[in-house]
C-alpha cells in the first residue's frame, strides 16, 4: 500500500531519520509530511481538506472544477484548499494540469503528552 502519514515531529528527529535512512539503504515503504506543531497540521489539514482528500482517494487526476462538484463546494474555495495542498505535497499536479492524490492511504500521526 502507498500510503503517506502526516506528522507532528521536530526538525531534529526527521533529519535524524533521514540520516538513519541514507546509512541503511533501505527505501521507506511510506511517504513521510513532517510538521513542526500540531496546530500547523491541523492549519493544513481543515475539516474541508480532509474532506476533499476523502473525495480524491483513488479517484486518480480530476480537474479543480470537478473536484468542488464531487464535495458540492464553490470552486474558488476549492481552488484554495487545492493550492493548499499541492504546497504541501498531499496532492500532486498531474502533467495535463489535473490534480490528484497518489496515494492509496493517508495516517495522520501526533502525540499529545503532559509537559
Amino acid at each position: 500500500m502507498n500510503t503517506v502519514i502526516l506528522e507532528v515531529r521536530s526538525l531534529n528527529e526527521t533529519l535524524a531519520d533521514a540520516a538513519r535512512a541514507m546509512k541503511s539503504g533501505r527505501a521507506e515503504r511510506e511517504a513521510r509530511i513532517s510538521f513542526s506543531t500540531p496546530e500547523l497540521l491541523w492549519k493544513v489539514l481543515t475539516a474541508k481538506r480532509w474532506e476533499l482528500l476523502k473525495v480524491l482517494c483513488g479517484a486518480g487526476p480530476v480537474s479543480i472544477r470537478e473536484a468542488a462538484r464531487r464535495v458540492g463546494r464553490d470552486v474558488k474555495a476549492v481552488h484554495g484548499d487545492i493550492t493548499a495542498l499541492l504546497e504541501t505535497g498531499v496532492l500532486i499536479r498531474a502533467p495535463d494540469g489535473r490534480i490528484e492524490f497518489p496515494f492509496d492511504a493517508i495516517k495522520v500521526e501526533f502525540l499529545l503528552q503532559a509537559a
